[in-house]
């Protein structure tokens, strides 16, 4: 599932809500038809995979931060999955591959490159449920391929729950879920909510839109037109 909306609309809040980071006062939240206030919080949150907006890496190397999440993942099992998002191109831009220092709080590597990491920390974690808080900054189109290949692996191995800022990730979804001032709104595919005219179609046009292949190819032509 996706969650869609304005800023403020209450996305990340029901992130925080999903992984008890904030106690909900009334309602229910439930996994597997069981309230999750009655689970066991440690157990509970070892079967969550979550990327932030702002993922935190450690002092250490980017092998260091992916075996986090699993410290009993041999250096074969980190290197296989690294290898399998683009057959590994993404490690060549950093200069020792996984051995690469990423600095306080990840500061040596780029915003796109702090995802990357995240996403293959799930992926060795291979958790049962996937929350991405997606992050907002936009990335170079070599990263971003390879995060949404990364979110693509992930997506065939859990469920997941998805604050999306990014059109490819939208689309991803099997069912998207439009908030409004803290409120469900709509609901349903990409397909019957823009047939449905309301909030989605509107959030579309105006916001994910412009990331579309089409958009771009378009915005080009009539650039290259009024440039002549």
């Amino acid at each position: 599932s996706a969650f869609v909306g304005h800023t403020g609309a209450g996305k990340s809040t029901i992130a925080k809500l999903i992984t008890r980071f904030y106690e909900f006062q009334s309602g229910q939240i439930r996994v597997d038809g069981r309230d999750i206030r009655a689970l066991n919080m440690r157990d509970y949150r070892s079967k969550l995979g979550l990327v932030p907006q702002q993922p935190f890496l450690f002092s250490g190397t980017v092998l260091e931060n992916i075996r986090y999440a699993r410290p009993e993942a041999t250096d074969a099992e980190i290197d296989a999955i690294a290898h399998s998002i683009g057959n590994g191109e993404w490690l060549e831009t950093l200069p020792n591959g996984l051995h690469t220092d990423v600095g306080e709080r990840g500061a040596r590597l780029s915003m796109g490159q702090r995802q990357l990491v995240s996403l293959v920390r799930v992926l060795v974690q291979n958790p049962a449920i996937f929350i991405l808080d997606e992050a907002t900054a936009s990335v170079d189109p070599f990263t971003e391929s390879q995060i949404q290949e990364a979110l693509e692996l992930i997506l065939k191995r859990s469920s997941s729950i998805l604050i999306a800022h990014r059109l490819s990730t939208v689309r991803s979804a099997d069912r998207i879920i439009v908030l409004k001032g803290g409120e469900i709104i709509e609901q349903g595919s990409h397909k019957q909510l823009m047939a449905a005219g309301g909030h989605y179609a509107e959030l579309y046009d105006t916001y994910f839109r412009h990331q579309s292949l089409e958009y771009i190819e378009n915005s080009r032509a009539t650039f290259a037109q009024s440039a002549d």
